[in-house]
Parts: C-alpha cells; sequence; structure tokens
C-alpha cells in the first residue's frame, strides 16, 4: 500500500530507540523527509543510520536537544520551523508509590510528556491549519485510559496527551488538518525488559518466562498475550499520518493487544 508520504516532512521526537525509531523509519521507508531529536549526539546519529539502513534513500536531519525544557524546544523550532506531520513521542514512565511521588517528579514527568508535545504543537498546529494539511499524534498509552496505581503519575500524563489531542482535533473541523493520540500497551524495547527483569518475582528466570509470568499477573486481559513490537506501533502511527487516515481524527486509537476492556 502507498501511503502517499513522499515529498511530506515528519518530526519524531525521542527517536534514538524504540517505538519512536520505528516510527522514524516507517515514515521514511513510506518517502517522508523525517527529522530525529535526542539529547545524544551518539544515539541520534546510531539512529539516523539506522534510518538510512532501513530506507537507502532516506532524508533524515537530526537534532540535538533536550525537549523538557522551553529552551530545547526553542532551539527545536529554530532549527525546524514547520513540519507537515508532528509526532510527540518523547516520554518516560516509572513506578513508584503513590506516597513517595515527589513534587519534583510530578513535574519532570508532566514537562516532559506533555508540555514537550504542547509546546510543539503550539507551535506547528498554527502552521498546518494555515495551509489547509497536517497531522499531529501523540503517543500516548493503555494507562491512558485506566491510571495504575504503582505510577499515578505516569497515568495522568498519559490521560492529559489524550485530552489536549482532542481539543486540538475540535480546531480542526473542516479543514485537512487531523489530531489524534495512539495507545499502545507494553511495547518491546530496552526499557521495558530492563524494567521486567528487576521485578522479576524470582532469581534466574528467563526472558520468555518473565514475560508469561507479567502477562499472566499484570496484563491478563491481554488478548495477544505477548510485548508488541514498536514496528506494529509504528504501522497504525503511519497509516494515520499519511492522506489515507484522513477520517481519523481526535481519536484514541488503540494498539495494546485488546487489555483494554471496552467497547469504545
Amino acid at each position: 500500500m502507498d501511503l502517499q508520504l513522499t515529498k511530506k516532512t515528519a518530526l519524531v521526537t525521542g527517536a534514538t530507540a524504540g517505538i519512536g525509531l520505528a516510527i522514524a523509519k516507517t515514515l521514511a521507508k513510506e518517502g517522508a523527509e523525517v527529522t530525529i531529536t535526542g539529547r545524544s549526539p551518539g544515539k541520534l546519529a546510531d539512529a539516523a543510520s539506522a534510518i538510512k539502513d532501513a530506507a537507502a534513500s532516506a532524508v533524515v536531519h537530526t537534532v540535538v536537544t533536550d525537549l523538557a525544557t522551553p529552551h530545547g524546544v526553542k532551539a527545536l523550532i529554530e532549527s525546524t520551523p514547520a513540519v507537515d506531520i508532528l509526532v510527540n513521542n518523547l516520554g518516560f514512565y516509572e513506578a513508584k508509590p503513590f506516597a513517595e511521588i515527589t513534587d519534583e517528579d510530578w513535574t519532570r514527568m508532566l514537562e516532559l510528556n506533555v508540555m514537550s508535545g504542547v509546546r510543539l504543537s503550539r507551535h506547528y498546529f498554527p502552521k498546518m491549519l494555515k495551509q489547509n494539511w497536517g497531522r499531529v499524534l501523540f503517543i500516548s498509552s493503555e494507562v491512558g485510559a485506566f491510571t495504575p496505581p504503582d505510577m499515578v503519575h505516569y497515568g495522568v500524563s498519559k490521560s492529559a496527551q489524550l485530552a489536549v489531542a482532542r481539543g486540538m482535533a475540535e480546531l480542526t473541523k473542516g479543514t485537512q488538518v487531523t489530531v489524534n493520540s495512539v495507545l499502545p500497551a507494553a511495547t518491546r524495547s530496552e526499557g521495558i525488559v530492563d524494567y521486567l527483569r528487576a521485578t522479576a518475582p524470582r532469581p534466574g528466570m528467563s526472558d520468555a518466562e518473565i514475560e508469561a509470568h507479567f502477562f499472566k499477573t499484570y496484563r491478563s486481559s491481554s488478548l495477544i498475550a505477548r510485548m508488541i513490537e514498536a514496528d506494529e506501533i509504528a504501522a497504525m502511527v503511519a497509516l494515520l499520518a499519511s492522506p489515507l487516515g484522513a477520517a481519523s481524527n481526535g481519536a484514541a486509537v488503540r494498539v495494546e493487544g485488546g487489555s483494554y476492556r471496552s467497547i469504545l
């Protein structure tokens, strides 16, 4: 399927690994010119090489910046003043007892997971409306729909993304601009594998045993009963980012293996 992304420009934040890198690769394969961000020059260079390996003709730009700060957002905007597609992927998660989540923890979580996307959208979204074409995507999470008790601040940040995206979508009525959220569940990455290893119920378990235990104990509602692969998330993002995804607007699109038991 041709997603008609040739000559489109895309910005993917937090794209040095995991879901962000998979999204950047997929968009590049479909012909989009891609800009990726990160804080480490070395990791950014490696990510750019990986994208070019996946798509030999890819045009990739890298911007070293910390998008958790207004200054970092400003630096990115100055280097990349306009894009057709904005993928707000940057974010992190951590498990912490509610009573131990400090003000600093809350601020860091909201600055990185929510305000980075808000600040970028505040700049790029009006330009999309003016040119009457554009895509804004927030990479949220299944926990945007239900707040886990062991990471309340993370759940709140992901719910906030859903609210921001829906509110922005209301401003696109009658245009060719769309704003959507994508809700992955546990997606295979170095970070989550390390997290599961650290929380394994007993030493000496293999990664396969740890994964099976996680889904049996903590995500028993998952219909696929396995980790989602980053490429599976990227495929949905690419569709929503394309002209073919024009009928989806203001949606919270679930790519979570059926773990959230709701018909809507």
